[in-house]
């Protein structure tokens, strides 16, 4: 595939992706703002903190390596031993579920069944979870390497439609239930989402649309394990690969998560106000998530296709390394102009749209607070999803392994600092501390690439700089809508807020005017892939 399809592919799937992640985020957004008044707060910070957690680390820890192994390089390969290789997702998941399902139940703090019922078997249920979803990884990976856009669009948006009708039923039926009504759901949302897949490969396998294309697996007994004569069971080098990557995603996982395990072993704080924490936390990545998540997920591939891994840029087929130079540069001018818009609109707007979403409960204490720090944690997620995805592509397993030792000193730091500055400041003290995580990470990332393009004469960091008229509108804007909070928001009645969204509406036509005169490149980019 030449790889200006694969660009091409690769931006549909990133787009579709976006707009995945936007009902997702819309719909959890919605189902927290209604279970808020349903459900207590400890309810809701044990299912979004502690079992999220649970289900979120087996699934991260059996699948994460074997995802980035597997989707290295070209679809061309002996689809056989990957099959072989991913289906190992299975086992491992297992053995991760039956470990932290045993310190979830017993090592960890139980909370007060008066409060938050059934609490076991909201984590067993969560944990189980976690396996069959990694029952669908074959098909995911599949459909993945091949770019099937819309199965994936499909598929999870019927998953989270299923899980939240079926919770909002429960809750308003039988809002007794505790921990049973979350726990019925998320069985429900992974059991649809790998349906999903399994349905579509059944179908798809052997049809006339899959002989056009030259589709690598024919029938659906090849998507189960089988032995190959003559031959070993998994492609070594996808193994090896996927080891290295094992122990990165490890210790990518504790800094990904890294304050949701300080809460749930160190019980810095108390479920309540862990739930208060997981909301704001939710509305604050709202961009991160649905845009520069899928940005990274999409491109990933993308470079990983073009470029070579291992290989030095004069080593790369030339006009290759200057596609993805040119894709790498404007990727990080898109989402460093989405980071410095919500950083700065972020803060004036943080108490305003919490006593929206959850009234007095959240935009009183350190709501607003924790917001307006996540406001610029987005800034330094948005750079580092890039710069991360495009290091992850191109290392090789020795490159892996040198930052794996990188990232084990990080994770210990930031776990030391998240204890301490949690001590200090309160929950305020986690978004801080991630913002210095993410800030070493963006560091290590830009050398590798300054490194990688230094004997080129290409500089995709260049990217991280705005237009000069950027960098006068974002300030003027920042102090217009502070003394627009000061003086309309948020207490002074309806008139007086919409004159505070009217300031900040002005000022964000301007900031996009701006950006629009100025940053065509970056425009023409966009609109063309």
């Amino acid at each position: 595939m030449a790889a200006q399809d694969v660009l091409g592919q690769t931006a549909r799937l990133a787009s579709s992706s976006a707009l995945l992640q936007v009902l997702f985020r819309v719909v959890t957004f919605g189902l927290n703002a209604f279970t808020l008044r349903y459900l207590s707060r400890e309810l809701i910070g044990v299912v979004n903190v502690r079992l999220t957690l649970l289900y979120s680390t087996v699934v991260f820890l059996a699948r994460e390596a074997f995802r980035r192994a597997c989707l290295s390089g070209s679809a061309k390969r002996n689809w056989t031993k990957t099959i072989n290789l991913l289906w190992l997702t299975v086992p491992l998941g297992v053995f991760w579920s039956l470990i932290l399902g045993l310190v979830w139940l017993h090592l960890l703090e139980v909370p007060d069944p008066s409060v938050v019922p059934h609490y076991q078997a909201g984590v067993v249920a969560f944990g189980l979870s976690a396996i069959i979803e990694l029952l669908g990884e074959p098909f995911w990976v599949l459909a993945q390497a091949h770019l099937f856009v819309r199965l994936k669009v499909i598929a999870e948006s019927l998953s989270v439609v299923s899980k939240c009708i079926l919770t909002v039923a429960l809750v308003i039926l039988y809002p007794q239930w505790g921990l049973y009504i979350f726990s019925l759901a998320q069985l429900l949302y992974v059991s649809v989402l790998v349906m999903c897949y399994v349905i579509y490969f059944v179908m798809f396998l052997g049809s006339p649309e899959a002989t056009k294309k030259s589709f690598p697996v024919a029938r659906v007994k090849a998507l189960l394990p089988s032995l190959v004569e003559d031959e070993t069971f998994v492609n070594w080098k996808e193994a090896r690969l996927t080891w290295s990557f094992f122990k990165q995603s490890f210790l990518k996982q504790i800094l990904t998560e890294g304050e949701r395990y300080v809460m749930t072993f160190l019980n810095v704080l108390n479920f309540g106000d862990q739930g208060v924490y997981d909301i704001v936390n939710n509305l604050g990545s709202l961009v991160a998530r649905f845009i520069f998540l899928p940005i990274e997920e999409s491109f990933y591939v993308f470079f990983a296709k073009v470029l070579e891994r291992g290989k030095t840029v004069k080593d790369q087929k030339q006009d290759d390394v200057a596609m993805a130079a040119n894709v790498l540069e404007l990727l990080l001018k898109l989402v460093l102009l989405i980071g410095l818009t919500i950083t700065v609109f972020g803060y004036a707007y943080s108490q305003l749209a919490l006593d929206i979403y959850g009234g007095s409960m959240l935009s009183s204490g350190t709501g607003p607070d924790l917001l307006r720090c996540y406001s610029l944690y987005v800034l330094f997620l948005a750079v580092n999803g890039v710069t991360e995805c495009f290091t992850s592509a191109l290392m090789c397993k020795e490159e892996v392994d040198r930052y794996n030792f990188v990232m084990l000193a990080l994770s210990f730091i930031f776990l030391c600092i998240s204890y301490f500055l949690t001590h200090w400041y309160g929950s305020v003290g986690f978004i801080l501390a991630n913002c210095f995580n993410m800030g070493i990470r963006i560091a290590h990332s830009t050398h590798y690439i300054h490194h990688f393009f230094r004997e080129s004469t290409h500089r995709p960091l260049t990217g991280l700089l705005p237009s000069p008229a950027l960098l006068l509108v974002y300030p003027l804007s920042a102090v217009v809508t502070a003394f627009s909070e000061v003086w309309f928001c948020c207490d002074k009645g309806w008139m007086a807020r919409l004159i505070h969204i009217s300031t900040g509406a002005l000022c964000l036509a301007a900031t996009l005017v701006t950006m629009f005169c100025t940053e065509t490149k970056l425009i023409h980019f966009v609109r063309s892939q």
